[in-house]
């Protein structure tokens, strides 16, 4: 009898915890999305992101490409250490973690959804968009225009190759900064010219 009891005891434990890890965790799926993230590891990011996520990995990639000093910055905001992760609130098969930084004391709800019975992390056009239109709606601005006009924007650039539209804004960037000195010198001059005129 002791023996049938412990199988029973067993079998329901595996069973409780198979359906409660079914996919995995939310929590745990997000916190390992900022830890591969924070790392500049997108291929691992990539697998923890739903397939609709590709459009803004390529964004974030072409930025992080014309800023190469900025970077490691950048990519400090998804630090796991600086945020505190919430408890998941999940209605099917969408789930949502409030993440929130410990220095701003600023939270955002993470969305994340299953697919092929996996969570993963909302990282698409669409969810970016619903988190953003949250925030400004908790900070009394009326995220509508705003959000039509990021909408327009992702829509176009969607249409362009990234590549391409990467090297030629990082050829802009580098034509700047071959004329920094050039524009300060004459941002100086200009102001020398304008104290000159404001003399009797």
């Amino acid at each position: 009898m002791k023996k049938m009891l412990l199988a029973v005891a067993v079998t329901t434990t595996l069973l409780f915890v198979s359906c409660k890890s079914g996919g995995g965790d939310p929590k745990a799926v997000l916190i390992a999305f900022f830890e591969a993230l924070s790392k500049k590891d997108f291929d691992a990011a990539k697998k923890l992101a739903t397939k609709d996520s590709e459009q803004m990995f390529a964004l974030m990639q072409m930025g992080m490409n014309m800023a190469k000093d900025k970077d490691d910055k950048e990519m400090d905001k998804f630090n796991k250490d600086k945020m505190i992760f919430g408890e998941p609130k999940i209605d099917g098969d969408k789930a949502t973690v409030e993440v929130k930084d410990k220095e701003k004391g600023e939270a955002v709800n993470f969305i994340l959804k299953k697919e092929s019975g996996s969570w993963k992390v909302a990282f698409d056009k669409a969810s970016m968009m619903q988190m953003g239109a949250e925030k400004m709606s908790e900070k009394g601005m009326d995220p509508t225009a705003a959000m039509d006009s990021l909408n327009s924007g992702l829509d176009k650039l969607k249409d362009m190759n990234v590549d391409s539209l990467s090297n030629k804004m990082k050829e802009a960037a580098d034509k700047l900064n071959e004329n920094k000195d050039k524009i300060e010198e004459a941002a100086k001059k200009m102001k020398e010219a304008a104290d000159k005129m404001k003399q009797p």
